[in-house]
């Protein structure tokens, strides 16, 4: 027997998305198509460039203070540790964190690139959201050997700041322990 409700719509040029997406998609699924969501996506995406180019001295503006990034597995989160390998609570922290990598740390040359999903939002009220997004962080190092560094799942608590989105809490939560990673860089 065929579903009631398409699984998947394609859509063409000229296709009306928005009358599509509440005829065939929003009765049989949660689903949101708004401002915030781009918001979301561009404030992801600005944040990843900065690592990526390691621009890492921005990288603390894109948080609110006090915030709270942390770096913890999958299965620690699931118990409901708060510790994590990386743990910063304050922008403060943020900011002597990448002041110890370009001073105090001497680490091999090596780059990342990250690769997200798309951000679900999981709250939208107020002032203030909470996203998921899946990622992908691959490894290069100075000889050129590759390879996947941490997958998981980014979940964010944004809030408004003014005209921008700041992080207020950046939990990663990686799929793997990998207690053997060197996490240098914030993922």
């Amino acid at each position: 027997m065929p579903p009631s409700k398409p699984v998947a719509v394609v859509l063409g040029a000229g296709d009306d998305i928005e009358a599509r997406v509440e005829e065939e998609i929003r009765p049989g699924f949660q689903f949101r198509c708004d401002r915030c969501v781009e918001r979301d996506l561009a404030l992801q995406a600005a944040n990843i460039r900065c690592i990526d180019r390691n621009e890492l001295e921005a990288w603390p503006d894109f948080f609110l203070d006090p915030c709270l990034y942390v770096v913890t597995s999958a299965e620690n989160h699931r118990n409901g540790f708060e510790g994590g390998m990386i743990y910063a609570d304050t922008k403060g922290m943020l900011i002597d964190r990448i002041a110890s990598l370009r001073e105090a740390n001497v680490y091999e040359k090596q780059t990342y690139r990250h690769i997200l999903g798309l951000p679900y939002l999981t709250r939208n009220g107020g002032d203030e959201a909470e996203s998921e997004t899946p990622f992908m962080v691959v490894r290069v190092m100075h000889d050129g050997q590759t390879d996947i560094f941490a997958t998981g799942v980014y979940l964010d608590v944004i809030r408004t700041a003014g005209n921008d989105l700041k992080f207020r809490q950046a939990s990663v939560v990686c799929d793997s322990r990998a207690s053997t990673r060197c996490w240098r860089l914030p993922l």
